[in-house]
């Protein structure tokens, strides 16, 4: 049986991943009190339920602290268990209640909204911290959709190696467990005709590499990773972030994303985002 456990901020998505999950066959919860989780996760599978999906996060605040033990006695089981966590900036949680004029929560009609939102992401942070993290601050609904896609594509109990581009103006992802700045290298923005294209297209590709110090940048990422990874997969991590970030997040952070996943899929299971890109 797969446990997919959907955690994150108010806000964050919650809802659109665990619609994707239903869409694509798994048996959903919402807002399960995570004191349960191991009954109903019996009680399913019991039920003949192969893919299952629960969502668990600060409405249940007082059974929260439950879930880290709950999720371990489950792998104790050998069951196939992944924690997602969706994070997202406070700023764009703030506009998005502002926009749909939901209440938080955790209001109590004397906290400002900024301030449910810390609490809530203290509340959550031993969570976030064991979790498979998506940063949604600047997604549309339809990219988070296709992230859970092929988040749930994967092969279980391989370590996922995610290489996401990144442009330094719209801040770095909150879901980087590595962040790499390429924005010393030759920007092909100030080439008129490379302008309108992205890190993907040939003629930025062969302007890329035809720079001696792109390559030797190249090369520096690629053994810093080769070098660490093994100690991330005997640290039994299911998922590790690595974030290349230029300008924009459309050139130079694009291209590196595309080459090093390249280079790592012939021995690793690797997924690509381009937040820029794909926003």
């Amino acid at each position: 049986m797969q446990l997919i456990v959907i955690s994150g901020l108010s806000g964050s998505g919650k809802s659109i991943a665990l619609t994707v999950l239903e869409d694509n066959g798994y048996y959903c919860v919402d807002n399960l009190p995570a004191n349960l989780l191991p009954e109903v996760t019996v009680y399913l599978k019991q039920s003949g339920h192969e893919r299952v999906a629960v969502s668990i996060d600060a409405r249940s605040r007082e059974t929260l602290h439950l879930l880290p033990q709950r999720l371990a006695d489950l792998r104790q089981q050998k069951m196939d268990v992944h924690l997602v966590f969706l994070d997202t900036k406070t700023d764009t949680l703030v506009k998005r209640f502002s926009e749909t004029r939901r209440r938080h929560p955790l209001s109590d009609n004397q906290s400002t909204l900024p301030e449910c939102i810390e609490m809530e992401r203290e509340m959550l942070r031993e969570i976030h911290d064991l979790a498979n993290r998506i940063d949604t601050s600047d997604l549309s609904a339809s990219s988070l959709r296709a992230w859970i896609r092929d988040f749930i594509g994967l092969e279980p109990g391989r370590l996922t190696l995610l290489f996401q581009s990144f442009g330094f103006k719209h801040g770095i992802p909150l879901d980087s467990d590595m962040v790499f700045d390429v924005r010393c290298l030759p920007n092909p923005h100030y080439e008129a005709l490379l302008r309108p294209l992205t890190g993907k297209d040939g003629p930025v590709i062969e302007y890329m590499d035809a720079n001696s110090s792109v390559n030797r940048m190249f090369e520096d990422i690629r053994r810093f990773v080769d070098d660490w990874l093994p100690c991330f997969i005997r640290d039994n991590r299911n998922y590790l972030t690595v974030a290349i970030g230029c300008t924009g997040g459309r050139h130079r952070s694009v291209y590196f994303v595309e080459r090093l996943a390249r280079y790592f899929t012939k021995n690793n299971q690797v997924l690509v985002r381009h937040r820029e890109l794909n926003a």
